[in-house]
């Protein structure tokens, strides 16, 4: 059995596999800003302990920043103030007795949509996780490529009009500019609003210049949406797509697929991923 956790800005997702299949499935609140480091670690160890670990063969866990992948050492997670350097894997391979694997957030969610998503074989494939924050994992020749801490695909944080990319293409635009979620929005466009419409369109303009950017970084032959703004892609994809039309090499969009993910909870199966096979 494998023990898969996500651990994102917002929610804790943990997960059993066994065989390919997940068995097992909780999900909690994250530990957020409002726990310290010990209790925020208590937390986590809690939420394990309510899984069956007879037969444990590992515990695979993404978290939402920088990584050393080697060491297991997490750094500065901007969602959880209180992880400025957090030796996860240490910490949890003590208390289970088991091996344990850390990455980052986004490329386990490109591991996952790779092996188990409807791109699964695509051997160029960035995933885009649109959350709290705004990730990027990269699929290169079939591999993983991480970077040298696990942030290869943190292009969220570079500078884009008055702030960064992250403000305008992830959940919080919705709150920053309009004072609003992203489920809200979409609630009120299924029902016709248009000012709804309207700002799901502006949100897909931004989208599609990181898109951009995304394209002239990595030049995949697939990019992949996830994260609980992507289910309303189709709000926000016809304006997305009109951002292509300035891309500078046109050949390049011929035959690129851009789609949502079909994947329930690609992260967890991405987790899992990180643990080998025996």
């Amino acid at each position: 059995m494998k023990l898969a956790i996500d651990l994102g800005g917002t929610g804790l997702k943990l997960a059993s596999f066994s065989g390919g299949k997940m068995l097992l499935k909780t999900e909690k609140p994250s530990p957020g800003f409002s726990m310290t480091l010990d209790e925020s670690i208590s937390y986590i160890i809690d939420a394990i302990k309510e899984f069956d670990l007879t037969d444990i063969e590992g515990i695979g866990i993404g978290v939402p920043s920088v990584v050393d992948a080697e060491k297991g050492i997490v750094y500065d997670v901007v969602n959880i103030p209180s992880w400025k350097c957090v030796p996860v894997r240490d910490i949890l391979s003590e208390k289970f007795h088991t091996e344990v694997y850390v990455n980052n957030d986004a490329n386990c969610f490109a591991i996952g949509e790779y092996k188990y998503g409807a791109l699964t074989g695509c051997r160029d494939l960035t995933g885009i996780t649109l959350g709290t924050g705004l990730g990027v994992g990269i699929i290169a020749g079939g591999e993983l490529y991480n970077g040298a801490n696990t942030g290869a695909g943190e292009l969220g944080n570079a500078p884009y009009l008055e702030h960064n990319y992250e403000y305008y293409c992830s959940g919080n635009f919705f709150s920053a500019v309009y004072g609003t979620t992203g489920k809200a929005l979409s609630e009120r466009a299924a029902a016709g609003d248009a000012d709804a419409l309207r700002i799901w369109s502006e949100f897909g303009h931004h989208l599609g210049e990181f898109t951009k950017l995304v394209l002239y970084a990595y030049d995949p032959r697939a990019i992949t949406f996830g994260g609980s703004v992507a289910k309303s892609f189709g709000y926000f994809e016809e304006a997305l797509k009109k951002s292509l039309d300035s891309f500078l090499y046109p050949n390049s969009l011929k035959n690129l697929k851009i789609a949502p993910s079909a994947l329930n909870d690609s992260g967890l199966w991405g987790a899992a991923a990180l643990i080998p096979e025996k």
